[in-house]
């Protein structure tokens, strides 16, 4: 997909993380899919000067989020285990800002805007439109592009830039983004 950034843009990455991805602890079948397509975006964003974020899970351990203490999920994306690293063929260029969320003991964040100071580097930055990709669609990517949107910045979700655990989910979540302001491309 050839993106056309504005020097007002910043791409966000969500969560490319080995346990997003097939062999991962919460694995989407296609996860490893939007590889290709957020390099390519990440390409078209450094050769045009636009600011890239990477967020990812970053879990400690017997997170409050785990099952094992009444939360959702299984154990995941813990902190300096290979399950919380980047997928090993995404391209985090140098000078890339790196988001940690769900590190603290006693929340989950789903959002890259969180409680992490994105909105404040996006505003040093000049920032007024985000573009959204990665991983899982209906859960960290539906809540950071939510969140775009109420923070006031134009939001577009790239389709191709991200997969879904459940496809009637994925189309609940495709509406309600729509109707919250978030273009769908």
């Amino acid at each position: 997909m050839k993106v056309t950034f504005e020097q007002s843009d910043a791409l966000i990455i969500v969560d490319v993380q080995n346990d997003f991805c097939p062999g991962g602890k919460l694995a989407l079948d296609e996860g490893d899919e939007v590889v290709p397509i957020i390099n390519a975006m990440t390409a078209q964003a450094q050769e045009a000067g636009i600011p890239v974020f990477v967020s990812r899970d970053w879990h400690p351990c017997h997170h409050v989020s785990f099952d094992e203490r009444g939360g959702p999920w299984p154990e995941h994306c813990v902190q300096d285990t290979k399950g919380a690293e980047f997928h090993p063929d995404l391209s985090v260029p140098d000078g890339a800002r790196l988001i940690s969320k769900g590190a603290r003991f006693d929340i989950d964040q789903y959002s890259a805007f969180d409680k992490t100071g994105l909105v404040s580097e996006l505003v040093h930055l000049d920032v007024k439109r985000v573009w959204v990709v990665g991983l899982a669609l209906e859960v960290c990517v539906r809540a950071t592009a939510l969140d775009a949107v109420k923070n006031d910045y134009e939001t577009i979700l790239v389709e191709d830039g991200t997969r879904f655990i459940d496809r009637a989910d994925a189309d609940k979540t495709r509406q309600e983004l729509k109707e919250a302001g978030v273009t769908v491309k």
